[in-house]
């Protein structure tokens, strides 16, 4: 357990300035805001409140750093980024404990995070040295063709409470290795993991005006500016489908490269074929890890029904023995919902579903006392008409139903507005690419409850966004390709 003393320790040397020009310090306002514990519900700490007048200081900064930066030798930019990637690794008790405070998951799967995290940093470091373009003959013998890539110029990245961490490393790694500068909001729930990020960056010598991080707890205030604003060129969003689509819509005036990173509604689909104990197992990391509270995590759990019986009783099972507590306690393996308000819309699906027929099998009652607390819970025989099957659930929640043939399966999995993540078991491969290739989703995990990796190419299609983050395409979203014709 994270003693008192080492978090008091830790809170005295976390930066609570807006990071601007490679510098902390107040904001224009003198404002600041709390950032709270969500297992306590006690804050944890005071940061400063970004305002818009901050906003255009830090584009100013990134403008002016930019064609510095795009300059920069590739092999020094990969040298940066390197450096961060360990100076991250060697502070990962600092992140992880961090993280675990603001955010409330617990102190094993925050450790996870900064692992993660921080390989999009070496990972990046790696493609900086691989930008190419292409030099050839017109294919008509008028000339030749240059094709080149370029920066894309000062992007403004705004991150999600859920991964403090690798969401902002999975949008920098790209940005600083491509050559472009960056404008970082994290969410104001959870803002001081990218503050201290900010003081990794500084150290691993990204120059000054790169980068800048950007806490408020009045967004609009802060973006909209920033959208009218005509040198901003980039918006890269993670975040849920409601406000990316309003963001689409405030940054087409600027016509801005735009990706967005949104929410999801992932199906679990096991078969009758699948080997179900490890169907159990990759189901507790597809819907647990993180609490729940992840765009990937597994939402609706489809399954067919000759092996429904058996998966069920084995996930509340497993389920069961998961640990609910303060994300800092040692033996706690789940910990609080980031606030009252996912507390309450978890339980009002829970609600609803039990309402319309629905079993519950485990959990499904907020507890007693301080702190956003919500158990493990299973629901059987749960009715098509449940808010639960259609709507996002950001908790760990397992709604199950059945089905009896692979039509049905598909059908079911792609009965939804979101297409990011699809998770199948089946050990037959045939099947397995036959229903990969039917499943509207930018994503697949087959045989597998954890997808995301760095040199994979995370996004997803129809309302779950476009773009992609990760893998060698993750750089092009930070890339202008020019072309020049030579006589």
């Amino acid at each position: 357990m994270a003693t008192e003393q080492r978090i008091r320790d830790l809170l005295d040397r976390v930066p609570t300035g807006i990071f601007v020009n490679g510098a902390f310090r107040d904001s224009s306002s003198g404002a600041t805001f709390p950032v709270h514990d969500p297992a306590t519900e006690e804050v944890l700490i005071e940061v400063a409140d970004a305002t818009a007048e901050d906003g255009a200081a830090a584009l100013d900064a990134a403008v002016a750093a930019g064609p510095a930066w795009a300059a920069t030798p590739a092999r020094e930019r990969a040298e940066i980024l390197r450096a961060a990637y360990e100076g991250l690794v060697a502070r990962t008790d600092d992140f992880a404990l961090l993280m675990t405070l603001e955010m409330g998951k617990a102190l094993p799967e925050s450790a996870n995070e900064v692992r993660y995290g921080a390989e999009f940093f070496r990972w990046f470091s790696e493609e900086a040295v691989r930008i190419a373009g292409r030099y050839t003959p017109a294919p008509a013998g008028t000339g030749r063709i240059l094709v080149s890539k370029a920066p894309v110029g000062p992007c403004l990245a705004i991150t999600p409470w859920n991964f403090p961490l690798a969401m902002g490393t999975r949008k920098l790694g790209p940005a600083l290795a491509a050559g472009a500068t960056m404008l970082v909001k994290p969410a104001g729930l959870t803002p001081l993991t990218m503050l201290l990020l900010a003081e990794v960056l500084k150290e691993a010598g990204v120059p000054d005006g790169v980068v800048s991080v950007l806490p408020t707890s009045k967004s609009s205030a802060l973006t909209g500016p920033l959208f009218a604003d005509p040198r901003l060129r980039k918006l890269t969003f993670t975040g849920s489908t409601e406000v990316g689509r309003k963001l689409i819509e405030q940054s087409a005036p600027g016509v801005l490269r735009t990706s967005m990173e949104l929410g999801g509604n992932a199906p679990f689909v096991v078969f009758d074929d699948a080997d179900i104990d490890h169907a159990v197992a990759q189901a507790l990391l597809a819907k647990l890890r993180n609490g729940g509270e992840a765009c990937t995590a597994a939402n609706r759990f489809h399954v067919h029904e000759s092996v429904i019986g058996e998966f069920t009783d084995k996930l509340v099972a497993a389920m069961e023995k998961y640990v609910l507590g303060p994300g800092v306690q040692d033996g706690v393996t789940i910990g609080p919902l980031i606030s009252a308000d996912q507390q309450d819309i978890v339980s009002e699906l829970v609600q609803d579903a039990v309402a319309k027929g629905a079993t519950l099998r485990l959990g499904g009652v907020a507890p007693e006392g301080p702190g956003h607390f919500f158990p493990p819970t299973v629901l059987a025989d749960v009715p098509a008409d449940a808010r639960i099957l259609s709507e996002e659930v950001f908790g760990p929640v397992a709604p199950i139903v059945p089905f009896s043939d692979e039509d049905e399966a598909v059908t079911a999995a792609n009965a939804t507005e979101y297409g990011l993540v699809s998770y199948v078991f089946t050990r037959d491969l045939d099947r397995a690419l036959r229903v990969s290739d039917r499943l509207e989703s930018g994503m697949v995990g087959v045989n597998r409850g954890v997808i995301s990796d760095p040199a994979g190419p995370f996004g997803g299609v129809k309302a779950s966004g476009f773009g992609r983050e990760g893998g060698s395409e993750g750089i092009e979203e930070y890339l202008e390709t020019r072309y020049i014709a030579l006589q």
